[in-house]
């Protein structure tokens, strides 16, 4: 299968906090982590619920609790893994926000990363 996805990927893992409204409009909250984060969207491990494709979201990182920042995003896609759920959320309102506190951040936490020592046995 082609690869659909455009631009980079950061593999890291932040906690992260969901909202949505369920089908008989109740709201929802589900804690999760990020899988990978991207400029535009993420992919987000949610142990318990999902929330539906199409709906939109309140996607909040809760990394930084002085900073956290929350942004309304899209679900486009799920994946229904039963030891692993994850949902991938596509923003729609906080790019520039989402751009400078998470995805720089979390370009900055993997080039401060220091290479695992090689293990002569």
């Amino acid at each position: 299968m082609q690869e659909r996805r455009s631009g980079a990927r950061h593999v890291i893992s932040f906690p992260v906090r969901v909202k949505w409204k369920n089908a008989e409009g109740k709201e929802v909250t589900e804690d999760g982590l990020t899988e990978n984060v991207g400029q535009q969207g993420t992919l987000v491990y949610l142990p318990r619920q999902l929330p539906s494709v199409g709906s939109k979201v309140t996607l909040t990182v809760t990394e930084n609790a002085a900073e956290e920042v929350s942004v309304t995003a899209q679900v486009i896609r799920l994946e229904r893994n039963a030891a692993h759920p994850q949902a991938a959320f596509q923003l729609l309102e906080g790019l520039r926000l989402w751009k400078k506190r998470v995805w720089d951040y979390a370009g900055e936490i993997i080039a401060a990363e220091k290479p695992d020592e090689f293990d002569d046995w």
